[in-house]
């Protein structure tokens, strides 16, 4: 699975962006597609999570009531909608997919980076104050 992640770019404080990423390869509805940043400095961290077949969502308490995660299955996208982004949002963004082999059980394990093996490259998302 080759995952690619687009729409970063500078935003003011306030503002809203919407990345993309898009799938390649074999992926399978029951897995789960998620969305992680890392800022300059700091370790990967969670954002938000949803199985590519849709249904429940997974976001980290700072992001909550701001980004949306959804995904058009049949294209294999994955989005996220950032609304009232704050400057601490700035870092890099990374799409990630897992293969559906995990020791714990859903969705207990969708926070965590090493359960994810299908990595992007990364857009960057910059947000001035």
């Amino acid at each position: 699975v080759q995952l690619q992640a687009s729409g970063g770019g500078l935003v003011q404080a306030g503002g809203s962006l919407r990345l993309s990423c898009a799938a390649s390869g074999r992926t399978s509805s029951y897995y789960v597609v998620a969305w992680f940043r890392q800022a300059p400095g700091k370790g990967r961290e969670f954002v938000a999570a949803i199985r590519w077949s849709g249904g429940s969502t997974y976001y980290a308490d700072s992001v909550k009531g701001r980004f949306t995660i959804s995904t058009d299955n049949a294209k294999n996208m994955v989005y996220l909608q950032m609304n009232s982004l704050k400057p601490e949002d700035a870092a890099v963004y990374y799409c990630a997919s897992d293969s559906g082999a995990h020791s714990r059980p859903f969705p207990v394990w969708v926070f965590a980076t090493y359960e994810y093996v299908y990595w992007g490259q990364g857009t960057q998302v910059t947000v001035s104050s």
